[in-house]
C-alpha cells in the first residue's frame, strides 16, 4: 500500500507530464479517428489516467480540443520562428517559412493531427477563430516583409496544397511536389516582380 501512496504521491508532483501526455494522446487519437469520434474516455485511457483526472485538466472535451490546438499553433510558431531566422532575405520570409512548413508538416505526426484539426476547423468557430486569431498575428508582426497580393496569393495557394492533401486518398495531392514549392518560394523573392 505504501509503494501505491508513493507513485500517486509522485503522480501529483508531475502535473505537466499528465497534461502534455493528455494532449499528446488526445491529438494523436484524433488524427487516427477524427475529432467527431475522439471521446474523454478515450483520451483518458490512452493517458493512463481517469476521466476525473483528464477533467483536472480540462473541464470539458471543447477546452482539450482547443488546448490541443493552441498546443499545435505553438508548435507551429516555434518552427516558423526557426525559419524565419534561418532566412538572410527580408522580402516575403515570412511566406517562405509558412510554405516550407506546410510542405514539411505532411511527413511528420504533427501533419496528421492538423489534419484532424483542420477538418474540424470547418465546423468549429472556436478553433476556426483560434487559426484565424493566430494567422492574423503573424501577418501583423510580418506587415512590414510580408505585406502584398504576390505573398498573399503564394499562402492561400500553400493552404490550397494543405487542402487538397487532406481530401486526397494518399495524403498528397498534386504531381511533381519539390517543382510546386520551388516555383511559390520563387514568388516570394523581391524580384519576382511586386
Amino acid at each position: 500500500m505504501f509503494s501505491r501512496m508513493t507513485n500517486a504521491h509522485e503522480r501529483k508532483k508531475q502535473p505537466e507530464i499528465v497534461r502534455r501526455n493528455l494532449l499528446d494522446c488526445a491529438a494523436k487519437l484524433a488524427a487516427e479517428q477524427g475529432v467527431a469520434a475522439l471521446s474523454v474516455q478515450a483520451v483518458a485511457d490512452a493517458a493512463g489516467v481517469t476521466k476525473g483526472g483528464l477533467f483536472h485538466h480540462f473541464s470539458s472535451k471543447q477546452v482539450l480540443l482547443e488546448a490541443v490546438m493552441a498546443d499545435l499553433l505553438s508548435a507551429l510558431d516555434a518552427e516558423i520562428d526557426v525559419l524565419v531566422s534561418q532566412d538572410c532575405e527580408a522580402f516575403g520570409r515570412f511566406t517562405r517559412a509558412y510554405v516550407n512548413a506546410v510542405f514539411a508538416d505532411r511527413d511528420r505526426e504533427s501533419g496528421r493531427q492538423w489534419a484532424a484539426l483542420s477538418v474540424s476547423m470547418i465546423g468549429e468557430p472556436s478553433l476556426r477563430r483560434m487559426w484565424t486569431g493566430w494567422l492574423e498575428g503573424r501577418l501583423a508582426r510580418h506587415k512590414d516583409t510580408d505585406d502584398g497580393v504576390v505573398l498573399e496569393l503564394v499562402r492561400l495557394a500553400a493552404d490550397g496544397i494543405w487542402f487538397a492533401d487532406l481530401l486526397a486518398d494518399n495524403g498528397m495531392a498534386g504531381g511533381d511536389r519539390a517543382a510546386l514549392r520551388a516555383r511559390m518560394i520563387a514568388q516570394t523573392k523581391k524580384e519576382a516582380g511586386r
